[in-house]
């Protein structure tokens, strides 16, 4: 889905005038959708067209509250607070769908919360692989060394635990394997 975060346009300086701005999405490089925002005092406008399932295109327009909370070390973030009817949670990123709105009103999940044990161990070990400099991968050996600059208590430290999160992923894809006999 499209995804519109509010952080994007609070450090490009968008949200404190009256500007407009763009933003496009391509996949590909071929163009797959654009919408403009228009900040305002508390709020942005949304303008961009939709259509579902090869429908007609429809021109949407519509306001998006924003909400501001204190930092611990000064100044204000800011966020959305989700347009869709019933819900006006405090988000950082709205998704686009016929309106855009949060993760929780469009039914979506992060990909994590998808991953099962032995994905999400691999996913750690490539992890400590990139934090060690080491290239991607659990079936590339342990062998590649401690990277320039790294102290030898640390290398020491990632290197053990490397170790055992390989070992979980392999024994893992192991039993997966058996699995599928």
């Amino acid at each position: 889905m499209r995804a519109l975060p509010i952080g994007k346009l609070a450090t490009d300086g968008w949200l404190d005038g009256g500007g407009t701005c763009s933003f496009i999405w391509s996949r590909a490089g071929h163009r797959t959708g654009d919408i403009n925002v228009t900040a305002a005092e508390g709020h942005v406008v949304l303008s961009y067209r939709s259509r579902s399932t090869g429908g007609d295109w429809q021109d949407m327009k519509y306001p998006v509250q924003i909400d501001r909370t204190r930092c611990h070390l000064g100044g204000t973030r800011a966020w959305f607070l989700c347009p869709a009817r019933g819900c006006g949670r405090r988000v950082a990123t709205l998704y686009g769908g016929t309106v855009f709105a949060c993760r929780h009103c469009h039914g979506l999940a992060y990909p994590s919360e998808n991953e099962s044990r032995r994905d999400r161990t691999v996913r750690q070990a490539d992890k400590l692989r990139e934090r060690l400099d080491w290239p991607p991968g659990i079936f590339n050996g342990s062998d590649w060394g401690r990277p320039k600059h790294m102290h030898r208590a640390t290398y020491q430290r990632l290197e053990a635990q490397y170790d055992e999160l390989e070992a979980r992923a392999l024994g893992a894809t192991m039993d997966w394997l058996r699995l599928l006999k």
